[in-house]
């Protein structure tokens, strides 16, 4: 699978990455030559944390259009093309309006040389602005503090998670990690947290700067089990629909968004039916997603991004808790400079089948072979090797029925490579 056409072209305007340090001034001062303010016209979220991101920023879109809004949500990655980076309205952006939008940009940055994220974000807020929506839901790419999408004021700044994952760049232990994260507060800015085991350093930061920090588990909760959730905070106790966001940690992440739904109630009041209706409607593929593209004689297939350990002890709870009797056959396929062996060790007891792919639109993949590997290191006596994930899908699911599982997992670019008319199903 090559790269996609806009990317390629992102690619050719940014500059060369290596000796391209993080941080703002870049963007501050291409913003100046494009008239972009920090403070947009409209309430803004910023969304940063280590999983769950994605998840909480179509939770709050889907919110957010069921109550009548106008929507932008600024995402990344992408699973299939460019444009989905940017949703308007709950559609992608479309490849005239960010080649338009992605010219605008390199005209004011020739001067100087911006990353592919910064040229995206860039792009994608000038569309934002241009568009007049009602709210901006903004994801965060990397860390916090020095990311791009840092360069814009919030109006309420929602941490996910904070766990280990981008060490080079954020440092070794989850309290470097979580300053980082903690980087994307302000002062007096209401802000929600999303771990039931908070980061001290994300705290210590919100008091230091006299943030008003709201926490899952503390300030607002998500009780109950199964199908009878309820949701509590700020004196109400709102019973919570089934979500097609399948996962224990789904559930979090609709809670952080009712969270910050509430702390923008003054500037975009949303109705009880609003948060409800959003819920149930709400996709995203490719996290914990549950499908049956071969018919219910057939396996489920379970696709996931989940790169992280984290994200895996995450898909291995679920996948424990949803087994039984079944057999799970997966097809990984990972970037190199991922903990590979903290990656697949909790799936081990849970994996019957293993399948390694070639990742082919990356150079920072791991081979087929690097998997294989440090499967054998973990006791796997065997394992296959696959130069893509269409001919491990097919070769993991022959013999299985309706009892058991492919797993499809390890990263954004494994999961791109199964079909998307598969992913855009009813969950």
């Amino acid at each position: 699978m090559g790269m996609d056409p806009l990317a390629a072209w992102v690619s050719a305007l940014a500059g060369p990455p290596e000796g391209m340090a993080m941080g703002l001034e870049r963007m501050q001062a291409v913003m100046a030559r494009l008239g972009l303010d920090a403070r947009l016209p409209m309430p803004t979220i910023l969304v940063a944390g280590t999983n769950g991101k994605g998840s909480t920023v179509a939770t709050l879109e889907a919110i957010y259009a069921a109550a009548g809004y106008h929507t932008a949500a600024y995402t990344s990655p992408h699973l299939w093309r460019f444009e989905e980076r940017l949703r308007l309205a709950g559609r992608p952006a479309s490849a005239d309006l960010w080649q338009t939008h992605l010219g605008r940009v390199k005209d004011a940055s020739d001067a100087t040389p911006l990353t592919f994220f910064e040229i995206s974000t860039l792009a994608a807020v000038l569309m934002i602005a241009a568009a007049a929506v009602d709210v901006a839901i903004l994801e965060v790419g990397l860390g916090g503090r020095l990311d791009a999408v840092n360069a814009f004021t919030p109006d309420c700044s929602v941490i996910t998670t904070v766990d280990l994952d981008h060490q080079a760049w954020l440092g070794a232990s989850r309290a470097a990690i979580g300053l980082e994260k903690a980087g994307i507060l302000r002062p007096l800015v209401p802000a929600v947290y999303g771990d039931l085991d908070p980061c001290p350093s994300v705290e210590a930061q919100a008091r230091a700067l006299n943030v008003p920090l709201y926490r899952l588990g503390q300030d607002f909760r998500m009780d109950g089990d199964g199908g009878g959730r309820v949701w509590e905070g700020w004196g109400m106790r709102l019973p919570v629909p089934l979500s097609p966001l399948s996962g224990e940690g789904q559930w979090a992440n609709i809670a952080v968004a009712w969270a910050s739904v509430q702390l923008l109630q003054n500037r975009l009041p949303v109705p009880v039916q609003a948060l409800t209706q959003g819920t149930v409607q709400l996709r995203l593929p490719g996290r914990c997603q549950e499908l049956r593209p071969w018919g219910l004689a057939g396996p489920i297939l379970l696709a996931d991004v989940a790169h992280n350990p984290q994200a895996i002890r995450q898909l291995s709870a679920f996948l424990s808790a949803r087994k039984g009797g079944g057999r799970c056959h997966a097809v990984v396929g990972m970037l190199r400079d991922k903990d590979l062996s903290g990656n697949l060790t909790p799936l081990l007891p849970l994996v019957d089948a293993w399948h390694c792919v070639n990742i082919s639109d990356t150079t920072r993949a791991a081979t087929a072979g690097d998997l294989m590997q440090v499967l054998r290191v973990l006791g796997v006596g065997s394992s296959t090797a696959h130069p893509g994930v269409a001919g491990a899908v097919e070769e993991a699911r022959r013999g299985l029925g309706q009892e058991d599982c492919v797993l499809v997992f390890g990263s954004f670019h494994t999961v791109s490579q199964l079909p998307a008319a598969w992913l855009a199903e009813e969950g």
